[in-house]
């Protein structure tokens, strides 16, 4: 029997989100999530495949989970239940999503002590995030140290971004000394999506070239050439770029300056603002854009403020990457509010038709969880919405290094 499964670990803070998959034919086998671990209310809601092999339907068990251990243990328990347990020599590899991966890891790495360290080592660039993969890593060696475990990383798809687009415009000894670049987000996502939109189109992904806009709570776009991220607006953190649920994007470095001497901020409580109090949120109180979107259209004036600021951040990002790209062949939105937010497509792309862009609106009106065009017949760059699949372009990465 080959061994084809790969076990998907995206390990936060107090959360764990998983996925099993079969990459012979690419299918879901389970997933699941755990939630406020450490707390008396944890929870763990699994998600068998539903039809023949299954053996039940959603189960969810809510109750005190001590740690990711713990979490972990549940999880294979769940999987057990339905004959999928982590003993099964089906299971190829587990593949871990590490946010960062620093200059050192641009493509997916079999972890061992060594490279363990060194993702370690990268918490300062990810202190919210890699102590948490880093955590879900070491319990998952511990359960299966016979198999590969497999690191991807978000930071990897934005590597190949040439230097004068990765390096900031500050001293160049300073910059080195501490690892300060532009090193991207949501790599997982936007290799996965820029792939798909040049299958959509029928052509090689080498011909191909796309703005994909990733827009979720938090939000990046890039710029892919022919399969080839060449510009992401994300940075050294994912703060910089477009307006986000809670993050503020782009901002005048003045105004982190301004609001020590002026308003006498902490670091940390400017940090706060920026990241989590910012944003839609900090605009008007809401970052749901379903909210926001009910609110503006309600003529709430504040709602209507944070909507139009979004969109023109958007407006700004696929003027300059058409500029970056020379050619645009798709743009392409995806995750929660670029697929299922139409009013946002059709803001974010009205009055571009000098760029070739041009919305079907009632194409773009269908909501759907199928890659699809949206665009106009007459359009000269297609318009595509492509469900992103971060899980299965880790599992693809993973299953391809052991098989190799």
């Amino acid at each position: 029997m080959t061994a084809s499964r790969v076990l998907v670990l995206n390990s936060g803070s107090s959360s764990v989100k998983y996925r099993l998959l079969d990459m012979a034919d690419r299918s879901r086998l389970a997933s699941g999530l755990v939630e406020r671990i450490g707390e008396e209310t944890s929870r763990l809601v699994h998600e068998p495949l539903t039809g023949p092999g299954a053996v039940g339907g959603r189960r969810e068990q809510v109750g005190p989970i001590a740690d990711h251990g713990a979490a972990l243990k549940a999880v294979a328990a769940e999987l057990a239940a339905d004959g999928m347990g982590l003993d099964s020599p089906e299971l190829a590899a587990v593949g871990h999503r590490v946010v960062h991966g620093g200059t050192r890891f641009t493509r997916p790495t079999v972890i061992d002590d060594e490279v363990l360290a060194e993702i370690r080592s990268l918490i300062p660039l990810a202190p919210l995030h890699n102590p948490a993969n880093v955590t879900g890593i070491e319990v998952a060696r511990a359960l299966r140290a016979d198999i590969p475990q497999v690191a991807v990383f978000d930071t990897a798809f934005h590597s190949t971004m040439p230097e004068y687009v990765a390096r900031y415009a500050i001293d160049a000894a300073t910059a080195d000394a501490y690892s300060i670049r532009r090193y991207g987000f949501h790599g997982t996502s936007h290799a996965y999506v820029s792939r798909a939109t040049a299958e959509l189109l029928g052509r090689p992904v080498e011909d191909v070239n796309v703005i994909v806009l990733h827009l979720g709570n938090g939000a990046s776009a890039s710029a892919v050439r022919g399969g080839v991220c060449v510009e992401t607006s994300m940075g050294l953190t994912p703060l910089e770029g477009l307006v986000m649920g809670t993050r503020s994007g782009d901002v005048d470095p003045a105004v982190v300056f301004h609001l020590a001497r002026v308003g006498g901020f902490s670091v940390d409580e400017i940090d706060s603002l920026l990241n989590k109090k910012s944003g839609l949120l900090g605009m008007c109180g809401d970052n749901d854009m379903r909210e926001v979107l009910r609110r503006a259209g309600e003529g709430d004036e504040a709602a209507s403020l944070a909507f139009a600021a979004y969109v023109h951040r958007l407006k700004k990002y696929i003027g300059a990457y058409s500029a970056v790209l020379g050619r645009v062949d798709a743009v392409t939105f995806t995750a929660g509010v670029g697929e299922n937010a139409h009013q946002v497509r059709a803001a974010a792309l009205d009055g571009l038709a000098e760029l070739g862009l041009a919305l079907d609106p009632e194409a773009n009106a269908v909501r759907s969880g199928e890659p699809r065009l949206v665009s106009a017949d007459h359009a000269r760059v297609a318009v595509a919405v492509v469900p992103t699949d971060e899980e299965l372009e880790i599992a693809t990465q993973a299953y391809a290094l052991v098989t190799r």
